[in-house]
């Protein structure tokens, strides 16, 4: 798997600045705001065909800039129906594919609701899907990370110290950390320096350097209810203390992709570049 040499920083989609032109424009777009990452926002539909991958892979080799992609959110790899379970799967290695094939980084997905059942079970049955999706990825020859996505809500899969165990023990999975979901689920107590040091630590003795140097993170700002995730603000409408928790990443020399999805996308994605490279 690649290694990125940086903390890059873009939107969760195309600039809102893109009338027209989708994804190629966009790619030129996030140079142009002098921003390096952006992510193909896959959550209704694989919207790119495999025979147009290659002019989307080479404009952000130019370009220099980072794809990562967030897979349906119509996945739920802990239904008790088999058909979803599949469907899911199969939604989840076509937008990794695909992904691959634009030359991107990884792929996000919100993997599975725990429904009533236990994590360890939920675990269990998330793991050999992944085992087995990553395994077709290998032997179509497409190296992409896949990672399970913090949880916003509290009945979704799965916190991000669980989510650290979890990719510890399946090859090709590292997490996907959206800390501001990390604050919903814990219903706003997930919001010091100590708990954000204490994270990044976690990350470090369970996934070593790796885990440091290969971080897909999502950030934002978010409404919670007592269920967790409600929706999301832009980053100076919520009481999450991101300044604080940029100043950790630092601290722990973080390297990867910080995408945001903040309504305003791309602006808040500015002011956490500026943020971070002004520490």
């Amino acid at each position: 798997m690649k290694e990125i040499d940086s903390l890059r920083f873009g939107p969760g989609g195309i600039p809102t600045t893109v009338t027209k032109g989708g994804l190629l424009e966009g790619i030129n777009e996030i140079k142009r705001l002098g921003l390096g990452s952006m992510e193909m926002e896959f959550v209704r539909q694989v919207y790119v065909k495999e025979d147009k991958t290659l002019p989307i892979k080479e404009l952000a080799v130019k370009q220099d800039v980072v794809l990562t992609s967030h897979a349906s959110y119509y996945i739920n790899l802990n239904s008790a129906d088999p058909a979803t379970r599949k469907a899911s799967a199969q939604r989840l290695l076509q937008a990794a594919r695909i992904t691959a094939m634009c030359g991107g980084y990884s792929t996000c997905v919100h993997a599975a609701y725990y429904q009533k059942d236990s994590h360890q079970l939920v675990s269990q049955r998330v793991k050999e899907h992944l085992k087995d999706i990553l395994k077709m990825l290998h032997d179509e020859g497409h190296e992409v990370w896949v990672r399970p996505e913090t949880g916003g809500k509290i009945n979704q899969f799965a916190d991000s110290y669980d989510l650290i165990a979890f990719s510890a023990e399946v090859e090709g999975v590292l997490p996907c950390f959206d800390f501001a979901h990390q604050y919903s689920r814990t219903l706003g107590k997930w919001n010091t320096t100590e708990e954000f040091r204490k994270l990044l630590s976690e990350i470090e003795k369970k996934l070593g350097k790796k885990g440091l140097h290969n971080m897909h993170i999502h950030m934002e700002g978010i409404e919670f209810t007592e269920r967790g995730e409600k929706n999301h603000v832009n980053l100076d409408e919520c009481p999450f203390r991101y300044k604080d928790l940029l100043k950790v990443w630092k601290e722990f020399g973080l390297k990867g992709v910080v995408t945001c999805e903040s309504p305003n996308l791309e602006q808040d994605a500015l002011v956490l570049q500026k943020l971070y490279k002004s520490l």
